[in-house]
């Protein structure tokens, strides 16, 4: 009986310890953004690395690159926020009571901080603020933000986990 107590605090632990890099992901991202908007004007350009990286303060009402950003109304807004409100609570629900490795769990909780931060911006402001520009010459990749990374990073472990690791080693 102790030995199960023992392990069940440990699995909620680090149940918990993955909503926390969540948390800090989500932060970060909000932080990062407020930084951008005090500091540059929508679409002023500051070059970091000349033909390769500038920091250019963008405005996303739509989804991934701009997915919908043009439409009239509010409902990409609404459809979006929702999208990202239904995705949030399915990955606490997911971290909090499924059997997954540590590279999904880990994966999972970048998503989630991910999704949540661009969420917060959706509520608050009505768009998702985007500021990292990656280019080369006049071929340019679409703006984004810190929380685009945690997702695409994210995606990436668990694309990871699913090609090359056995499903065996669940917590």
């Amino acid at each position: 009986m102790k030995y199960w107590i023992k392990k069940t605090n440990l699995l909620l632990s680090y149940r918990y310890f993955l909503l926390f890099i969540a948390l800090i992901i989500s932060l970060l991202d909000q932080l990062t953004k407020i930084i951008v908007r005090k500091n540059l004007q929508p679409y002023e350009t500051k070059v970091v690395i000349d033909h390769i990286w500038n920091w250019t303060l963008t405005y996303n009402k739509g989804a991934a690159f701009s997915l919908l950003a043009n439409n009239h109304g509010n409902w990409p807004k609404v459809f979006f926020g929702i999208i990202a409100l239904i995705v949030s609570i399915w990955l606490v629900n997911y971290i909090l009571s499924r059997s997954y490795s540590k590279l999904t769990g880990i994966g999972m909780s970048f998503i989630l901080g991910g999704a949540s931060g661009n969420l917060i911006d959706r509520i608050i402001h009505g768009r998702v603020t985007d500021f990292i520009q990656w280019h080369y010459k006049s071929y340019y990749w679409p703006a984004f933000n810190l929380a685009d990374s945690a997702i695409c990073i994210g995606v990436c472990l668990l694309i990871i986990e699913g090609i090359f690791f056995s499903n065996d080693k669940k917590r």
